[in-house]
């Protein structure tokens, strides 16, 4: 994992060279911001009319570009998810991660960021979600779209790549019974935009509704055991799927 000075740029105020403006330095690094110019430059070479995945580092880090050459599909799916991302991010690079691509149809799990942040309001995400499927829907009225529920976490659990104390802030907010709230919201949304909302976390969690420690990380994201777990249950809606442009 990068240290906090690697985040902040290639320079610290301790080896920047006597006489060089700040101006003069390279833009500081963000990660967010080169995945978007990834995105851009993969959408000038990709197929249009396909399927599109959108979101954090819940959808990004779905390896659905090694688990779909299992599947010989007739379309293609494009992964368009960006880790760290809030739903206002994803309002400001629509464009990039949708509109570009013109998908036939959309899977979108964006949020639990929201629910992970100190200032957390159930209803600031809401009003973000809303936003981000009018405009899916203004322009790309006849596309499909597919409004995921939320993953449960595991906030007992002790894993070994991950210290626990790195993660007690984030569990106080991003709980299982505040992704269930969220969950019935979004139900909700979606249903006011007819769109389907899926639940495809059959055969995540175990006896106490937790993510199951085996398919966990950190206790939030997963291995792609559990993302296999995943596409099984999103089976159901590829299958169903007629997409027959070819940009």
């Amino acid at each position: 994992m990068a240290s906090a000075d690697e985040n902040k740029g290639w320079h610290t105020a301790e080896d920047r060279e006597p006489g060089i403006e700040q101006d003069a330095l390279p833009e500081a690094y963000d990660e967010k911001k080169m995945k978007l110019l990834h995105y851009e430059k993969l959408n000038r070479l990709a197929r249009k009319g396909q399927v599109v995945m959108v979101g954090s580092s819940l959808m990004e880090f779905f390896p659905i570009n090694e688990l779909q050459q299992t599947l010989a599909l007739p379309y293609c799916i494009y992964n368009r998810g960006i880790a760290g991302y809030v739903t206002s991010e994803l309002l400001a690079s629509m464009e990039t991660c949708v509109f570009e691509l013109e998908p036939s149809t959309i899977f979108i799990n964006i949020g639990t960021n929201d629910i992970s942040a100190p200032d957390y309001k159930l209803e600031r995400l809401l009003a973000n979600y809303d936003e981000i499927l009018t405009r899916i829907a203004t322009r790309l009225p006849d596309c499909r779209v597919f409004v995921m529920a939320y993953y449960p976490v595991n906030a007992k659990a002790d894993f070994p790549f991950v210290s626990r104390a790195s993660m007690e802030e984030i569990f106080q907010r991003r709980t299982n019974e505040a992704i269930r709230e969220a969950n019935d919201a979004i139900r909700q949304l979606a249903a006011k935009h007819e769109y389907a909302f899926i639940d495809v976390n059959d055969g995540l969690t175990d006896a106490e509704g937790n993510l199951y420690k085996e398919y966990a990380i950190d206790g939030i994201h997963m291995f792609p055991d559990g993302y296999a777990v995943v596409l099984h249950n999103l089976m159901k809606y590829l299958d169903q799927l007629d997409v027959s442009k070819d940009g």
